[in-house]
């Protein structure tokens, strides 16, 4: 009974050491007889008991790896403090476990040493404004040793820039300083161009009036100018009219009548005024005279004519 234990004792024994069970994602090295014989991939493995051995267990997952806070200064002599995270990944087990002997510690160092580096050839302002480009350099740097190390370095990101009170107070008063200089321009920008919007309202609005004006004195000079046409064809169509009246027959004796009427009609008009003294020729046959002087200019512009 107590050989029968000590077989099955030998047995689990035999199978722990020979028979290898590698989780999803990770990576185990084996050495056999103090010499690296090979990495165990995931799924099951089998090792020659008491000969071979796991000597390093690896996790191929992305690692984050929080990076200590320090005090970095720039290239204007102004301290920061500065918080990152960084992000790796193991690639090659046998590296990583032979590579270095402690490769967290040695990429943690060298992400601060790193940093420092970068920040020293930054103005102060330049930090805040080009966190992508220190990222990006910093994770350069790393990888490029780290590779000997069976590692790879996936981003850098910084969390926190924090610089003294005094500069940060600074800071504010120079953002407060530009934000009331940009208000002040907003303003002085608003007002320039309500002046130059009222300017050019009362300029079109003067040349619309100018324009107007100037149409409607053209509309009345072209008025004008056609009832004087107007006028000036009535009359030529009249005297034309009264000039063929005379070239037929009774004519003249029309013409002589007519210019009597008018007299007659003068002198009863002159008499009809209370404030009008009339004179009354003594010889009336002077009104006929009048008549027989206007027929003969009459006849002499017939002649004329003709």
């Amino acid at each position: 009974m107590e050989i029968s234990f000590i077989l099955f004792v030998i047995a689990v024994i035999f199978v722990s050491q020979s028979v290898k069970v590698v989780p999803q994602q990770h990576a185990w090295v084996v050495e056999r007889l103090g010499k690296y014989t090979g990495t165990l991939m995931p799924g099951l493995n089998f090792l020659v008991p008491f000969v071979d051995k796991v000597a390093y267990k690896h996790l191929l997952k992305e690692v984050p790896l929080d990076i200590p806070s320090q005090v970095c200064i720039t290239r204007d002599n102004t301290q920061l403090q500065v918080d990152g995270i960084l992000y790796f990944q193991v690639t090659d087990a046998m590296r990583a476990s032979y590579g270095s002997s402690n490769y967290i510690m040695a990429i943690s160092q060298l992400a601060q040493t790193s940093l420092r580096s970068v920040i020293g050839k930054l103005e102060l302002d330049k930090t805040f404004e080009e966190r992508d480009i220190i990222n990006a350099q910093v994770v350069q740097a790393i990888d490029e040793a780290a590779l000997n190390w069976g590692v790879k370095v996936l981003r850098y990101e910084i969390k926190d820039l924090t610089p003294p009170k005094e500069i940060l107070h600074a800071m504010q008063q120079q953002i407060t300083a530009e934000r009331e200089k940009r208000a002040l321009i907003a303003a002085s920008e608003g007002r320039r161009q309500e002046q130059i919007n009222i300017a050019t309202g009362e300029r079109e609005a003067f040349i619309a009036r100018s324009e107007g004006e100037k149409q409607a004195a053209i509309n009345q000079a072209q008025g004008e100018a056609a009832a004087i046409l107007t006028v000036a064809e009535a009359n030529a169509q009249a005297i034309e009219r009264v000039a063929a009246a005379i070239r037929q027959p009774g004519g003249d004796q029309a013409v002589q009548l007519k210019v009597a009427e008018k007299a007659v009609d003068a002198y009863s008009k002159v008499a009809a005024d209370a404030t009008t003294t009339l004179i009354v020729p003594s010889n009336m046959t002077e009104v006929a005279a009048l008549v027989g002087s206007a027929m003969k200019m009459v006849q002499g512009q017939k002649v004329v004519g003709d």
